[in-house]
């Protein structure tokens, strides 16, 4: 089965950009034309490639056309830098998660930008679904707690992030004032980062909550950890959010034991050596953090 080049950078232009209309835009071409080509590809493979949504986007047939619409591009975009010719930026998709995110992973793009003319974007994604965005072609690396590869990449250790149970003191004394226990832990408001965040929860678990407590949703990285030290609620910090708080005798950890979070590097298992440069700068960014043990 032949599946032209022009069509399928028509698929990922859609997925892109939401709706035919404005990929219609951005390919110059007319709608119509956009229209024709997914067509073509869905009578080629035998089925759906789109959600006719608003958005639009890919179905699990479509995903993997997707996908290899954006590694031919890569691909193509390595044979011609390697000829000389005068390339476009490459733009690289990626995903990470928040924490991952304002700790250890920035300097990583930095390095690759100071060498490489090329552009990122970032998808913010709890690190137990970055995963999910890889499989579907929409990123080209990412950031996981998932070990085991997703189909057509690779993957390798990061390290581990480390979480302890934190609240302000004042918080600890009127909602854990014996400790924590099931009861205290089943009626203290916790903070969590969305609605799949899960290390809250786990830690209750863990320490015989049997029913969830009421909780604060904040999406925010700096404003999470705000929220637990200012005494909105207690929640899991890494190390540098928490350390000065509980020196000076205004934060206080909930219990000794810690939450440790696996992390790993899935890219497209593709020879490209724009891809290996990030995967070198993303591997080289995690081992000279403190934030991963």
């Amino acid at each position: 089965m032949e599946l032209p080049l022009d069509q399928l950078r028509t698929l990922a232009a859609v997925v892109d950009a939401g709706t035919l209309e404005r990929a219609a835009s951005d390919l110059g071409i007319t709608p119509s034309a956009v229209s024709q080509r997914i067509r073509t590809i869905e009578q080629r493979v035998g089925r759906v490639v789109l959600h006719r949504t608003k958005p639009v986007s890919a179905t699990e047939a479509g995903e993997p056309l997707v996908r290899l619409a954006r590694q031919l591009a890569l691909l193509e975009h390595d044979a011609r830098a390697a000829l000389g010719d005068d390339v476009a930026a490459p733009h690289v998709p990626l995903a990470v998660n928040a924490d991952s995110l304002i700790t250890w992973f920035l300097p990583a793009l930095t390095s690759v930008a100071a060498t490489h003319a090329v552009t990122f974007e970032i998808h913010r994604e709890d690190q137990e679904r970055t995963a999910q965005l890889l499989s579907a072609g929409t990123v080209m690396g990412a950031v996981t707690s998932q070990r085991n590869p997703v189909s057509g990449c690779v993957a390798s250790p990061l390290g581990r992030m480390r979480y302890t149970a934190i609240a302000s003191r004042a918080f600890a004394e009127r909602w854990f004032p014996r400790g924590i226990d099931r009861t205290s832990l089943e009626r203290a408001p916790i903070v969590d980062f969305d609605r799949h965040d899960t290390l809250q929860a786990a830690f209750a678990r863990r320490h015989g909550a049997r029913t969830a407590a009421p909780r604060h949703v904040i999406s925010a990285s700096a404003e999470f950890a705000q929220a637990v030290t200012s005494g909105l609620g207690w929640g899991m910090l890494l190390p540098g959010q928490y350390e000065d708080g509980v020196a000076a005798g205004s934060l206080v950890e909930l219990a000794d034991d810690t939450i440790d979070i696996p992390l790993f590097w899935q890219r497209w298992n593709l020879s490209s050596p724009l891809l290996d440069t990030v995967t070198d700068a993303v591997r080289a960014a995690a081992r000279d953090s403190a934030a991963l043990v």
